[in-house]
């Protein structure tokens, strides 16, 4: 059983959001909560395997909370609900450790499955709006100098896999994009994970854009 929290300060967000993932028989909204220090609150209580978290609420922010509750032992994965993509607050959020984004309007029948992707640890992070993402960020080009000056060192291969990051791949999708075994692969994430100075994938994915190293 997926065990989700939700956050946000729209009852009736949280409501809908209650009421399509409940209709699976694999995942529980535990709680909702309507502003973040609440639902830090709820997490460090019900410690569930997925929050989906608001980013703009009254009080602490969801920025502020995505933070608070990457401190926790074991933290659960984070995905921001946001109703623009190309956003700055977004791109902070995911620098702060969220696993990806959801867009409000996301189709239920594609909800569940994405918490259902979030839960196994993957990327919930499409590359088409990574990119609008990225592009829409301020600063761009300083960040693409820092991106670039971070993976100068990297080696082709750890290139490659760091552009299948890029597109939100999972080991098992890179291992077939690239022809390596998903214990390989492990190892490589692993490896870029440490060189990049990144939290995670998702982190790593934001670098990927940033570089250039992402085609398309």
């Amino acid at each position: 059983m997926v065990r989700v929290v939700v956050v946000d300060d729209e009852p009736m967000v949280c409501g809908f959001l209650r009421t399509i993932l409940g209709s699976a028989d694999d995942i529980e909204v535990t709680e909702e909560a309507h502003d973040g220090a609440a639902g830090v609150r709820a997490v460090a209580r019900s410690r569930p395997d997925v929050v989906l978290m608001d980013l703009r609420m009254p009080g602490m922010d969801g920025l502020t909370a995505i933070e608070r509750i990457g401190e926790l032992d074991a933290p659960p994965t984070v995905v921001v609900l946001t109703t623009f993509d190309a956003d700055e607050y977004v791109l902070r959020a995911l620098r702060a450790g969220a696993a990806g984004f959801l867009v409000k309007s996301t189709p239920p029948e594609d909800l569940i499955g994405l918490v259902r992707v979030a839960a196994e640890g993957h990327t919930v992070l499409s590359a088409a709006a990574t990119r609008r993402l990225v592009a829409a960020s301020a600063g761009r080009e300083s960040a693409s100098d820092r991106a670039r000056e971070r993976t100068a060192g990297l080696t082709e291969r750890e290139t490659e896999v760091l552009a299948c990051l890029g597109e939100g791949l999972s080991n098992a999708g890179i291992a077939g994009r690239l022809h390596l075994s998903e214990a390989t692969v492990k190892g490589y994430v692993s490896r870029l994970l440490e060189k990049l100075g990144c939290a995670n994938r998702t982190q790593a994915g934001l670098v990927a854009h940033e570089a250039g190293v992402v085609g398309g």
